[in-house]
């Protein structure tokens, strides 16, 4: 994923926290803002809790992975900031993706078949 995909900096993660909306699942939180931007920004946050770092490390590349295989269906003028809760670290890869769906779908932010271009 490009750096220009990432939501990096602490500004940008407040701003995404204080003044964006939130949907929640049981394995997923995801906050969202609307920006003027023509493409998606993702910010990822694993606890320490869900285990060490090889663990938390693997729940980020899975969460990833996901994204960017859903890409060319996300909204793109959107910042959001999934937040991993307890209980990922058990999931594989395809029960990542189908609960990251889930919430996707509950925030609007995933749309079948809107066919814009492929991220890297």
């Amino acid at each position: 994923m490009k750096k220009t995909y990432r939501v990096k900096s602490d500004k940008d993660f407040q701003a995404i926290f204080s003044k964006g909306t939130s949907v929640a699942n049981r394995k997923f939180v995801l906050y969202h803002l609307e920006k003027n931007q023509s493409h998606y920004r993702v910010g990822l946050s694993v606890s320490k809790k869900l285990g060490n770092a090889v663990t938390r490390n693997s729940i980020k590349r899975k969460i990833r992975h996901v994204i960017m295989e859903l890409s060319p269906n996300l909204i793109n003028n959107q910042d959001f900031v999934i937040i991993a809760r307890k209980g990922v670290e058990e999931l594989d890869y395809h029960e990542v993706k189908k609960n990251l769906l889930h919430v996707l779908k509950l925030a609007n932010l995933y749309q079948e078949g809107l066919n814009s271009e492929k991220k890297d």
